[in-house]
């Protein structure tokens, strides 16, 4: 039989316990608008005050096309917090042509600057990824010079394995923590087989930026970016375990989280409208 002493102290301990993890839930989400890119140019400014009337209050935009769109950009309210820049400018350029690109984005206001996307024929094994990783260090020496901070987006093919470790671990092994930070797509981690709330824990403190899509049941497990359209799902619509992956992203130090669907069965904003009504509901 159960004490009163016994009682009272299993009933302060789940009181503690309910003080200390009481549920999270977010806060502010963003859109990356490369969602919205089939609609975008023939509807900037309906599109943009669309996304801000859904409930979204950030935007992670992309360099190409930037200038014709700030004012609308601005005039939507919406906060421009990141941006994917064009990554030839990081791997063929030169360093120092990045500098005015850099003191560009930071005087309207971005905080984050990020690699988006390693094309196929500049891939390679493990001496190419140490040579993209120095390029990606002198790129971010550039960025941290006019006050904001370099970050790697990730797909799939990073997590292929060469001599026993990952290509995203080389990178991650020859990569200033101070100049080049990560902007983790979830989806890509699912789909590379890992899981990603395991991998928010390895990244803790060096993962600012997060990226939220679903993936839909039987994707099957690739290094590669050719899954087919219907594995892009809306968030809380697939199988990944959301208040798992948030509460690692909250420990890991996650400042701002970006939702983006790369593909769409319909309208990309209703699309953004259904993930933020799952999000904006869910408690973690």
């Amino acid at each position: 039989m159960t004490s009163r002493r016994d009682f009272l102290q299993a009933t302060s301990l789940v009181a503690a316990l309910g003080a200390s993890g009481r549920a999270a839930q977010l806060k502010t989400l963003g859109v990356q608008l490369y969602t919205v890119r089939t609609v975008l140019p023939q509807k900037p400014q309906d599109t943009l005050n669309a996304i801000r009337a859904i409930g979204y209050r950030e935007v992670e935009a992309t360099y190409a096309g930037l200038d014709g769109l700030w004012p609308m950009l601005q005039a939507s309210g919406l906060k421009p917090v990141s941006i994917h820049l064009d990554s030839g400018s990081v791997t063929q350029g030169k360093p120092d042509d990045l500098s005015p690109i850099f003191d560009q984005l930071k005087k309207r206001g971005f905080q984050y600057a990020v690699f988006p996307y390693l094309p196929e024929p500049e891939r390679g094994g493990i001496d190419v990824i140490k040579a993209i990783a120095e390029k990606l260090n002198r790129a971010g020496e550039k960025c941290r010079a006019a006050g904001m901070s370099f970050c790697y987006h990730n797909h799939a093919f990073e997590f292929a394995t060469e001599k026993g470790a990952t290509l995203f671990q080389v990178m991650l092994d020859h990569t200033d923590p101070k100049l080049v930070a990560f902007e983790l797509d979830v989806f890509w981690v699912s789909v590379a087989g890992l899981d990603p709330a395991e991998f928010l824990q390895k990244l803790a403190g060096r993962v600012p930026l997060l990226h939220l899509k679903d993936k839909a049941e039987g994707t099957a497990v690739m290094y590669k970016e050719s899954v087919p359209p219907t594995a892009f799902k809306e968030v809380g619509s697939g199988v990944l375990d959301w208040p798992k992956v948030l509460r690692a992203a909250a420990a890991a130090k996650v400042a701002h989280y970006f939702v983006e669907q790369d593909q769409t069965p319909g309208d990309p904003v209703d699309s953004l409208r259904q993930s933020y009504g799952y999000l904006s509901k869910l408690s973690y």
